[in-house]
């Protein structure tokens, strides 16, 4: 399924990576294109990275009583206690895997494509990155959670001691009321216990929102992560056919 995408590409000449930023649970991408405008005066582009922006698609959500709406996948609460629903998360990963292979074919490598998002966004993210591909570079999460006895930590279990996983940053708002801090807190405690390095960044007055000072420490986290090439380095080799990506994707299992 192709998503509806805002997408930034590089204001240089080089496209040397890749950043995919899901928005939260009832958002959309122009939502979350506009709330990083007004926050930072500026579009987020880089001279070097694409950046995109997808709309989740229009499902029934639980939490809203099954009502419609802009949602990665589904889930019975809003509560860290509650259990995933897989079959749900089974659908987007193939959406979100599908957006991995087209920026292969384009050359960029995979541990030049950080993934990151805003609250379910945020969620998405991590299973991204822990459990859908453990080679990309990078994955960012803002004010979110995984669900204890989540998928990813199933998933985490069964990797080798020297896999290097993607580096983690996560900021949440101590203020935050509708996921609370200690969900975040607990979540990148139990990815730092499986292998996880990075960091993790309580933000004082931030309610469940996403601050500016939040978005420039994005900013400079993908810029660390997919630096930009010098005039020098080699262009990154694009695969020799378009089905050899999918190949190379270390997927978890449902």
């Amino acid at each position: 399924m192709r998503l509806i995408e805002k997408v930034f590409n590089p204001t240089g000449k080089k496209h040397a990576g890749t950043l995919i930023f899901f928005h939260g649970s009832g958002d959309t991408g122009s939502g979350l294109t506009e709330w990083i405008r007004f926050l930072l005066g500026r579009d987020m582009e880089f001279p070097h990275i694409k950046v995109i922006i997808p709309t989740a698609p229009v499902q029934p959500y639980t939490p809203m009583g099954g009502e419609n709406s802009n949602v990665w996948f589904n889930r019975k609460r809003i509560e860290m206690d509650c259990p995933e629903i897989r079959t749900s998360l089974a659908s987007i990963y193939d959406t979100v895997n599908e957006m991995i292979v087209r920026e292969l074919a384009a050359g960029v490598p995979l541990n030049r494509i950080v993934v990151g998002g805003f609250s379910m966004g945020g969620a998405l993210a991590m299973h991204t990155g822990y459990h859908l591909n453990r080679d990309l570079g990078g994955v960012f999460a803002i004010s979110s959670f995984l669900n204890t006895g989540s998928i990813v930590y199933d998933s985490l279990d069964c990797i080798s001691p020297e896999e290097q996983l993607p580096e983690l940053l996560m900021m949440h708002g101590e203020r935050d009321t509708l996921v609370p801090l200690e969900w975040g807190q607990t979540t990148f405690d139990e990815l730092a216990k499986q292998g996880v390095r990075g960091q993790f960044v309580p933000h004082r007055t931030a309610l469940h929102e996403i601050k500016k000072d939040q978005l420039l420490r994005v900013i400079d986290f993908v810029q660390k992560i997919i630096p930009e090439p010098t005039d020098d380095a080699p262009e990154p080799s694009k695969p020799e056919t378009t089905t050899k990506p999918a190949k190379s994707i270390k997927k978890g299992k449902l």
